[in-house]
């Protein structure tokens, strides 16, 4: 049986290469700036989650906690799913901080325009870029049951954008795979790039992650909202980006204003109940805000910033019949252990080696 390596607290343990309870074979972790005890705890209700691939935590910016439950390790990307379309908003930040986009107000219709029905509703030219970010764009969704005849289309732009409307645009919110393509759609026209080029000059070279090529629309349109691979490493300095203001080793990557703007609520989703921002969700966890970016099947990137706290998940995203309550125990974890863990646990301070952290420091 293979074994790797695994680095948790400054100390490199045995792990068994798929090893559904890898953590029980792993002493005890030590942490400062997270209570040990209730670290211990979360450990144990991480361990018996069988979907659970993987969980990093860090405050400060340093790894504080890590394990691999299952799966590959934290330096090899994963499928994020919708954690995607969190990454899109990023890079239309980082489009309209460079000025090749004019801001969240500037109408579709400037990229898209051609690609309108030949009779369009009158609706579809009040649609902004901002509209597509909060999914409040009120095109009717392509998600869930109507997904499949979505990315089955000969043109998934033109197939989104014919849907008849739910809701006036920058109204109620309507949670939409296709909504979220539309914004790489747009990004592709403004700047005449990929979004993959756009998504590793932008956010893979200042954050030095890799950022393997994802599936395109049959235009080459890259997915907009679903399919990235990242790794959980990445996932982190992605999430550490936004609990930084924008800021990456001092370098800015958002433009100024942006995170804030991207973490106020507009949208409501009609199942949780949470806002939802630029690409991000947002709710409770006692007195703490929590914001998030959420992929199928519990991809989950949690930043709590008044504790300077920043949790990586990520799970096996095989399809399940029906809820199966794991991306509820993903928010049990963070708020019974994790969250109450850097309540108690004082000023962080590094445990891993710089060299193992790299930028994540």
């Amino acid at each position: 049986m293979r074994r790797r390596s695994l680095i948790t607290a400054g100390l490199a343990f045995p792990l068994v290469q798929g090893c559904s309870q890898a953590s029980e074979i792993l002493p005890p972790p030590r942490t400062e700036g997270l209570d040990p005890g209730l670290v211990s705890q979360a450990e144990a209700m991480a361990a018996v989650l069988p979907k659970l691939q993987s969980l990093i935590v860090a405050r400060d910016g340093r790894r504080l906690f890590e394990r691999v439950f299952s799966g590959p390790p934290l330096e090899t990307p994963v499928n994020v799913k919708s954690a995607s379309k969190s990454v899109i908003a990023a890079l239309c930040g980082i489009a309209i901080g460079q000025g090749v986009v004019a801001g969240v107000d500037q109408p579709i219709s400037a990229f898209l325009g051609d690609r309108f029905p030949a009779a369009p509703d009158p609706r579809l030219s009040r649609v902004n870029i901002g509209d597509l970010l909060s999914m409040q764009a009120g095109l009717g969704s392509t998600s869930g049951a109507n997904y499949g005849a979505w990315v089955s289309s000969p043109d998934w732009v033109r197939y989104v954008l014919a849907q008849p409307f739910e809701a006036d645009p920058g109204g109620r919110m309507v949670y939409s795979t296709g909504t979220s393509h539309l914004t790489s759609a747009c990004l592709t026209r403004a700047s005449g790039r990929s979004t993959l080029t756009l998504a590793r000059e932008g956010l893979g070279e200042p954050l030095d992650i890799e950022v393997p090529s994802w599936p395109a629309d049959p235009q080459g349109i890259y997915f907009g909202g679903n399919d990235m691979r990242l790794s959980p490493l990445a996932l982190l300095k992605f999430g550490e980006l936004y609990r930084n203001d924008g800021l990456y080793d001092g370098r800015r990557i958002l433009p100024e204003g942006w995170v804030q703007e991207s973490w106020r609520g507009r949208g409501t989703s009609r199942w949780s109940g949470n806002p939802y921002g630029y690409g991000w969700w947002i709710r409770r966890s006692g007195r703490h805000e929590v914001f998030f970016a959420w992929g199928y099947g519990g991809q989950m990137v949690f930043v709590v910033p008044d504790l300077r706290l920043t949790v990586v998940m990520t799970s096996d995203p095989t399809p399940v019949a029906a809820r199966d309550g794991h991306v509820d125990a993903l928010h049990g974890l963070l708020d019974r252990a994790l969250i109450p863990a850097a309540e108690r646990g004082g000023a962080a301070r590094a445990l891993i080696p710089a060299a193992e952290r790299g930028g994540a420091a």
